[in-house]
């Protein structure tokens, strides 16, 4: 070994040494001490990344949003191009692969019917972002209920929900006709006419076609169908208008296209909730039904938009100890931790319902229960070695979709909170005991 490399290795250790010294005495100071140390280190640039942390276990990473992307301060998201430039300094530093918050998904990158109807700007600034900063590229979302334009379901003739092509999956395997179109969230409000089942597939197929061929090696993972399954009710999948107008087979179809789109890329199916058992035994009923039709499904996508109170560790683990039985990869793909009081009843994550979980303000104690919580979620996500992937939803607080709950590791100005160096704490004990 030459002097360069043994200067290079004896560096290497004294930062280990630091980091594990830092770890130890994070586990004996008040929390006040904790953030006083968090606000200091930050400004010192001292903090340690968390993708770093956790390499060999699985990627750490984030959504961002346009301005991250672009590198451009936009109104809408209330940040000065001050703000903007630390954000992005931030995912540099912490993280090693990103999804987009919203630039791929229908509304945002083909808010037109046809060729000519595509935006491919911001997207094309999310890829290349990604591709700039070697980090992994994931694509979300290709078939969602929400934020879909009311044109892709709309057709000359009126079709009658109850006529949609195929049968429902149901758990206890009775087909029952679907019941009437419906509004799905603040995105649309559409009552028809409707396109019909043949008219619905070449639109997703020419879509999918498009938008993963345009990025065909490099987006390398897609969340090809996303929210698919229902929360109550006997029915597996939920009553979208996917659903009713194609039929149960809509999923199938979709991963059908993609993976012939790019075969190369990883495709998931992603939900929320699959820490209620009844809705994860849903989503494992209709996983092993499209294993056993050959449907390319190669990663599970479990959301674990959570809060500080909900779940256990136990459910936590138990949750994923189930979806290992699946024998697929596993990706924690939009995780937040809510602190508001509201959002302790509320384990879902619709993005109906969000105002509704972040209401009452802060839960006592908020920074010292988000820390807890996200060492038990850490905890369990390194016990199973299925977890391939970790991801943050947004960078900080200030860009979350759950502001008021100050759901994340990092506040407003991108300082490290005490939750942060929990998680940090998680991987150097994980390192000192094995």
């Amino acid at each position: 070994m030459n002097t360069a490399n043994q200067f290079q290795k004896g560096r290497r250790n004294v930062n280990y040494m630091k980091t594990a010294l830092i770890s130890r005495t994070l586990q004996t100071m008040p929390l006040a001490l904790i953030l006083l140390s968090a606000t200091s280190s930050a400004q010192t640039g001292t903090i340690p990344s968390l993708k770093n942390a956790f390499k060999g276990h699985f990627y750490v990473g984030v959504a961002i949003n346009t301005s991250i992307a672009t590198g451009k301060a936009i109104p809408y998201f209330n940040r000065s191009q001050a703000l903007v430039d630390k954000d992005i300094a931030l995912v540099k530093q912490q993280f090693n692969q990103i999804s987009p918050e919203n630039d791929l998904k229908w509304a945002s990158i083909q808010p037109r019917e046809g060729a000519n109807g595509y935006n491919f700007g911001p997207a094309d600034a999310y890829v290349e972002f990604g591709l700039k900063n070697h980090m992994l590229i994931v694509g979300h979302t290709l078939v969602w209920h929400g934020q879909t334009p009311n044109w892709v379901f709309a057709g000359p003739d009126k079709v009658a929900s109850a006529t949609a092509a195929g049968t429902d999956i149901t758990l206890n395997h009775v087909n029952e006709p679907p019941p009437a179109p419906i509004a799905f969230g603040r995105y649309h409000s559409f009552a028809g006419p409707f396109a019909t089942r043949d008219q619905l597939l070449k639109r997703m197929r020419d879509h999918i076609d498009t938008v993963v061929g345009r990025y065909k090696g490099k987006i390398k993972i897609w969340d090809v169908v996303n929210e698919c399954v229902s929360d109550g009710g006997p029915n597996i999948l939920r009553n979208s208008f996917w659903r009713q107008i194609i039929g149960p087979d809509f999923v199938a179809k979709a991963f059908e296209y993609a993976h012939k789109a790019d075969p190369g890329a990883i495709l998931r199916l992603n939900d929320y909730g699959l820490e209620n058992p009844e809705k994860r035994h849903k989503f494992m009923l209709l996983v092993k039904h499209l294993l056993a039709e050959k449907v390319p499904i190669m990663a599970i996508g479990t959301q674990t938009h959570v809060s500080v109170s909900y779940p256990s560790y136990a459910q936590e683990d138990q949750e994923l100890t189930d979806l290992e039985t699946l024998g697929l990869p596993i990706h924690i793909t939009e995780l937040d931790v809510n602190g508001a009081v509201a959002g302790q009843r509320n384990a879902g994550a619709d993005v109906a319902n969000n105002s509704s979980t972040t209401k009452g303000g802060l839960v006592d104690n908020a920074n010292q229960l988000l820390a807890n919580q996200y060492t038990n979620l850490f905890k369990v996500f390194m016990k199973h070695k299925l977890v391939k992937l970790v991801t943050f939803w947004d960078v900080n607080d200030g860009v979350s979709w759950r502001a008021a709950g100050k759901p994340l590791l990092f506040d407003t100005n991108d300082q490290p909170k005490p939750a942060f160096y929990a998680v940090i704490r998680v991987a150097d004990n994980y390192k000192s005991s094995n």
